[in-house]
């Protein structure tokens, strides 16, 4: 994510804190961008579990804090410099849609020979900058506003066209008895990234544990490893070892 982008995203937090609530076309107009930006980044704020958003805007997140956008930021960066550790040269992957799976990208530069397939194009974007310049596939498919990302019947043929050695996926939240769990409807194409992946790591801050959200995305049995950050409680950990899923806690 570009560096004016986290700065607005910043910016649109402290905002809501000491307003309540704002519509779309104030934030462009306040932040000097387009509605259709201020959207994305109210989408990107919400899967965070930062804000929510209403008919034409947006209010603070029930007990968030300005503060609170930096420690999730400091928490997806040592998740995906993790997961980046699981990538060896000439690999082929798979990056889903999401804030934590995209905070991935940076930490690839210099892996050679990558093939990296992605519903995102924020994602597909960061990927055509690193060198050297991986393979780069994009899924196609339908554009799903809710989730800034392309999904759908398409996107899922052609996921299915290929192998991958890894696929990261992200979580909205997770249910330690059932999965990773979301608010949007559409969760086919990540289970069709599950299908042709020898390895599937979620990447999940230890807070979406705390996320009840209504559709189940992937069920443990999907999953090979979990990354995310030292707030996790051993119990946690225990069960999900149960369900044969690896667990990497990172320090924050």
């Amino acid at each position: 994510m570009k560096r004016n982008t986290q700065q607005r995203r910043r910016q649109i937090v402290s905002a809501l804190e000491q307003r309540g609530e704002l519509s779309v076309e104030q934030m462009a107009r306040e932040f000097a961008t387009s509605e259709v930006t201020i959207r994305k980044d109210l989408a990107a704020l919400e899967q965070s579990g930062l804000v929510l958003r209403r008919h034409g805007g947006a209010i603070l997140s029930p007990g968030e804090s300005k503060e609170v956008i930096e420690e999730v930021s400091k928490r997806k960066i040592a998740i995906a410099k993790a997961a980046a550790e699981l990538i060896q040269d000439h690999d082929r992957i798979l990056i889903d849609s999401g804030t934590t799976t995209h905070a991935l990208v940076p930490f690839l530069k210099n892996k050679r020979g990558l093939v990296v397939m992605t519903n995102s194009m924020n994602t597909a974007q960061e990927v055509l900058e690193l060198e050297p310049e991986p393979t780069l596939l994009m899924t196609g498919g339908t554009w799903d506003v809710q989730s800034q990302s392309f999904q759908g019947a398409m996107a899922e043929q052609m996921v299915t066209s290929y192998n991958f050695d890894v696929a990261f996926v992200g979580a909205s939240g997770v249910d330690l008895a059932r999965g990773t769990t979301t608010f949007n409807e559409f969760t086919q194409l990540t289970l069709a990234m599950t299908r042709v992946a020898k390895t599937v790591v979620v990447l999940a801050e230890s807070e979406k544990f705390e996320r009840k959200m209504p559709n189940l995305e992937l069920p443990w049995q999907q999953i090979s490893q979990l990354i995310t950050d030292d707030q996790l409680g051993d119990d946690a950990v225990s069960q999900l070892q149960s369900n044969h899923v690896a667990v990497t806690r990172v320090a924050v």
